[in-house]
């Protein structure tokens, strides 16, 4: 047995001392910390790949017109409820340009970071009605969704569709519509933290069924255009990001500033809502909030009641980053493909020292390599090897805090350096000859 990178008794000690009992349900944000002491009581650098967290800097193009914004006085004033009307003519124009779907300005609202568009998608929909109380996961999925309706009070139900792939997704998901009380379904494509791409198969089933069931897909698009196995740069030609706006008009984008353009920091995104659906008149609603239709009742209730909107000078950052992207000046795909080439790398190495990857495939296709993958090692728990990797000053964090019923981890390329692979090589060697039997 090859001596630790990491002396087992530090992390394990603090593991206890931070009242973790149970290391496979270790939130992100424990896991970092016990990481940052590990490191900080052994002196031994750490390979984090915990944090979802933009490794890039921030698109100057964002940035140089939030400044100018800031310069010409934009701070003093409030901005509209609705959204400052540039950036909601820019978000229509990029939605068709990338997505390849008409969403008219009106309906693409801005909001905190998707986190906070999440939430209100949330009150709106849970609230629309009568007898919809529950929210559907097609998971795994980002954990902090599920805290949210915790805090809101809101049913939700879940199921890890590892085994529902193809054909057998519509079963699965009708088995719970069926029922008669889910009032959204909620993903994301790319998925985080599988990177499974939903087919357009599968989003035709998804489509149909919230059609013929009467309910909102909330459609998490945080990673938008990142699979890179196919070229989603050109503006107003296909191939489009996939979506279910194709298949139903019960829909809502959530669509993000913080990974595509790396703008995490001034939380910034947009929720686009089908001309549809933003027009609708639910009884509910309409008893609730003076005969306001969904798309009001979402953007001057909700998000007057959460925020009293948006950002100011952030609104003009995304307006022209759009603007830019929807007129080929700004190839954003290009900045954020790294994340691809630093999976590709990550994923070599692990997979030459006995781990495998857990979510591997799209139906009959390798899954894109991107911000996350999946790993596993055979005959070992979720919470074992996240425990085991601190030894070697590897985090990550478990996939069923993610909502899998998988055995394994997410792993994130965000804050991988050049000089660590070489590190992580050396270490997952002593790694395999620890654990070769």
């Amino acid at each position: 047995m090859i001596q630790t990178p990491i002396n087992k008794e530090i992390v394990d000690g603090l593991i206890s001392q931070l009242g973790i009992q149970d290391f496979a349900k270790a939130t992100i944000r424990e896991v970092k910390q016990v990481a940052a002491l590990s490191e900080e009581k052994s002196g031994v650098e750490f390979i984090k790949m915990e944090m979802g967290i933009p490794g890039l800097p921030a698109a100057k193009v964002g940035v140089d017109a939030q400044i100018k914004a800031l310069k010409d006085g934009i701070a003093h004033s409030y901005p509209d409820i609705q959204g400052y009307p540039e950036l909601k003519k820019q978000a229509s124009r990029f939605v068709k340009a990338f997505v390849g779907v008409d969403i008219a300005a009106e309906g693409c609202v801005p909001v905190c970071g998707s986190m906070q568009g999440t939430f209100a998608s949330f009150l709106t929909c849970s609230q629309a009605s009568k007898g919809k109380d529950t929210v559907l996961f097609i998971d795994p999925g980002f954990p902090v969704q599920k805290m949210q309706l915790q805090v809101l009070g809101v049913k939700y139900k879940t199921f890890d569709v590892y085994d529902y792939r193809g054909d057998k997704l519509r079963g699965k998901l009708e088995s719970y519509l069926s029922e008669g009380n889910i009032c959204a379904i909620v993903y994301s494509n790319p998925n985080n933290p599988s990177r499974v791409c939903l087919t357009e198969n599968e989003l035709q089933a998804i489509g149909e069924l919230a059609t013929k069931y009467d309910t909102v897909i909330m459609e998490d698009l945080a990673y938008f255009a990142m699979d890179f196995r196919q070229d989603l740069s050109t503006p107003f030609e296909p191939p489009y990001q996939p979506t279910v706006a194709r298949y139903t008009d019960n829909y809502m984008l959530l669509i993000s500033g913080s990974k595509a353009f790396s703008y995490a920091g001034e939380r910034i995104g947009v929720v686009c809502i089908s001309n549809k659906l933003f027009h609708r008149h639910y009884e509910e609603l309409s008893a609730r909030y003076e005969g306001l239709p969904f798309g009001l009742v979402f953007s001057t209730r909700m998000l007057y009641a959460l925020s009293s909107g948006t950002s100011h000078s952030a609104q003009y950052a995304l307006a022209e980053m759009f603007r830019a992207a929807c007129d080929g000046e700004y190839q954003f795909r290009d900045e954020i493909r790294v994340y691809a080439d630093r999976a590709h790398k990550l994923k070599d190495i692990f997979l030459r020292h006995g781990f495998y990857i857990v979510y591997d495939k799209d139906l009959d296709k390798p899954v894109a390599d991107g911000f996350y993958f999946t790993i596993g090692y055979p005959g070992m728990t979720s919470g074992q090897l996240a425990r085991e990797l601190m030894y070697y000053g590897v985090s990550a964090i478990c996939l069923i805090t993610t909502g899998s019923n998988q055995e394994g981890l997410r792993v994130c390329t965000s804050f991988i350096e050049d000089n660590q692979y070489e590190i992580l090589e050396e270490r997952m060697q002593i790694f395999e000859v620890n654990h070769s039997h």
